[in-house]
């Protein structure tokens, strides 16, 4: 950033928020900053040398099952020295069973087709068409697939990188779970020196999240016979054709066979005319990526507007029913705060409970006396942001696939105190990006798109009082004080329920000095239940990454 743009941001944020805007933005590039250095040691310390290949040629040769792997490649006029790289990073694979299926797009470059024959030539793996007219990119892809016999398929963009263990940890997966019909891994991109950079170490499959940009991206394989049965990539969707290729694979396949591999398998090439490079080389995709969301939403039977949000990434909102749903509103407070929270809201088909503590069991005692077709917990020391914030979560609720819905929760700073619960940290529970900026992007720009989280809290949570019935409610017996909104999230997970996190409704706390409930201590029996009731989400939250510190929840890399 030049001088003039740094006075001109500082200025603005003196305005906006006095000097605390600046000491808050300093702070939020010292921590990408450390991030940034962090990857870099990171990058270093996991780096393959020949004793890793050694051992992972030996467990390619225990695989029981070695799948022919196919790798689509659609190719038009990438200069030379990228698409040797992108298929050297095919040819030096430490798993072999693989073929190369390559369609060019009738590239006018003439290196391009010397360059793919040498390459047939050499390697009887390496297949190529020559396309006799330019189809573009979905078109040039089918022809690709259409030369593949492998069981599954990786699909590849001609000027990026596989890392040389990608194909051998896809086979893996293949082995360990064998119902699987689609992968996708962590990746990162590079540039043209080769510098890695900007890691994404994704969640396991969050359905909400993938509505809100493509979280399967690099690397993303697929069974062939499901891509065939689907008609490949389609015509008119250029831009974001692996964007709608995965939404209508996702309709055909069970979720519980969407594998995530979370490890960096494939590197992104960040070069002019690349999105990796800016989001703004192709604004065309993006809208192609909406119409794409709003089609798999229609044949789902949904009904819901699909929109821009912030970066060009994409917002769903579910239609509220002409009579809206009525609403339970638990609110809990030993202050009379209540008139904060109804004061900010334009729903009226309310029905209203206060209590003076938010212990499980008094939580439970309110939910069975309340007769309304939602229940909404919050806590009386919140103040919403927006007049909209109860119909924003209410549209997630009423959705018959989610069970739970929490919000953005601010403190009186405007920092983050919560957007999500992750399981599994040092203090067995802990809020997902607390103390972050309001403005920060967070893992996969999370805190500002919809997405999954296993947990929220009873600070402010939304659910069907049908699913509360389901669940038993909160366990009051064993987590009488803490922990009970977690134990009762993922009861309704076990149960196939999404947990959705928005961060369209805001709210934030008048009093800072007051504790929210996942602020409070629990006591040594409640984590010892915990712990051992939820072992093995314990152990790897799936909307948390292995390549993460489990210190907190803020996301920073492990080193």
């Amino acid at each position: 950033m030049k001088i003039r743009q740094k006075i001109e941001t500082a200025n603005r944020l003196r305005k906006e928020k006095g000097w605390r805007g600046i000491s808050e933005k300093l702070n939020s590039l010292k921590r990408q900053r450390r991030e940034e250095r962090n990857y870099q040691k990171w990058v270093l310390k996991n780096k393959l040398n020949e004793n890793d290949r050694l051992l992972i040629r030996a467990k390619i040769g225990e695989l029981v099952r070695q799948p022919l792997i196919s790798i689509i490649l659609p190719v038009y006029n990438v200069e030379e020295k990228w698409l040797r790289t992108c298929i050297e990073s095919v040819i030096k694979q430490l798993y072999e069973d693989w073929e190369f299926c390559i369609a060019d797009d009738c590239s006018p470059g003439s290196h391009i087709k010397k360059v793919l024959d040498e390459y047939s030539k050499k390697d009887s793996r390496v297949k190529v068409i020559f396309r006799a007219e330019n189809g573009h990119i979905s078109a040039a892809s089918n022809s690709a697939l259409e030369l593949a016999s492998g069981e599954f398929c990786i699909l590849l963009d001609h000027d990026d990188e596989l890392s040389e263990d990608a194909l051998f940890y896809v086979a893996k997966e293949l082995n360990d779970f064998p119902e699987t019909q689609m992968i996708y891994s962590d990746e990162d991109m590079i540039d043209e020196k080769g510098k890695r950079y900007k890691p994404k170490f994704k969640p396991d499959f969050s359905r909400d999240l993938m509505y809100s940009l493509n979280l399967v991206t690099h690397l993303s394989a697929y069974k062939t016979n499901v891509l065939r049965k689907i008609k490949g990539f389609r015509i008119g969707a250029e831009g974001s054709q692996d964007y709608d290729l995965a939404l209508r694979v996702i309709e055909q396949i069970p979720e519980k066979n969407i594998r995530h591999i979370p490890r960096i398998l494939y590197h992104w090439r960040a070069i002019q005319g690349s999105v990796a490079l800016s989001g703004d080389e192709k604004p065309y995709a993006h809208e192609r990526a909406r119409e794409a969301i709003r089609a798999h939403l229609e044949r789902s039977g949904k009904q819901a507007k699909v929109v821009e949000t912030e970066w060009n990434f994409h917002r769903v909102r579910y239609d509220l029913p002409e009579v809206l749903p009525t609403v339970g509103l638990i609110i809990y407070s030993e202050n009379n705060l209540e008139q904060n929270l109804l004061a900010e809201t334009d729903y009226r088909n309310l029905e209203t409970i206060c209590i003076s503590q938010s212990n499980a069991e008094k939580l439970n005692s309110a939910a069975m006396e309340c007769d309304a077709e939602i229940l909404f917990f919050v806590d009386a020391n919140l103040k919403p942001l927006t007049k909209d914030w109860l119909k924003e979560m209410v549209g997630f609720a009423i959705q018959k696939e989610i069970g739970a819905v929490g919000a953005k929760i601010l403190n009186q700073k405007e920092l983050i105190s919560h957007s999500g619960l992750i399981v599994g940290t040092d203090e067995v529970v802990s809020a997902a990006h607390s103390g972050f900026v309001r403005e920060a992007e967070g893992n996969m720009f999370r805190l500002h798109l919809t997405n999954n989280v296993s947990a929220i809290s009873i600070a402010c949570l939304c659910v069907r009082k049908s699913l509360f019935e389901e669940v038993g409610g909160f366990d009051f017996e064993n987590l009488p004080n803490r922990f009970f909104d977690a134990d009762f999230c993922l009861k309704l997970r076990e149960k196939d329920y999404r947990i959705v996190f928005t961060p369209y409704a805001e709210i934030q706390k008048i009093d800072d000095k007051e504790r929210l409930d996942f602020e409070q201590k629990p006591t040594a029996a409640e984590k010892e239940y915990f712990v051992k009731s939820w072992r093995e989400i314990v152990e790897c939250d799936p909307f948390y990454n292995p390549n993460l510190s489990k210190k907190d929840a803020g996301f920073s890399i492990e080193i």
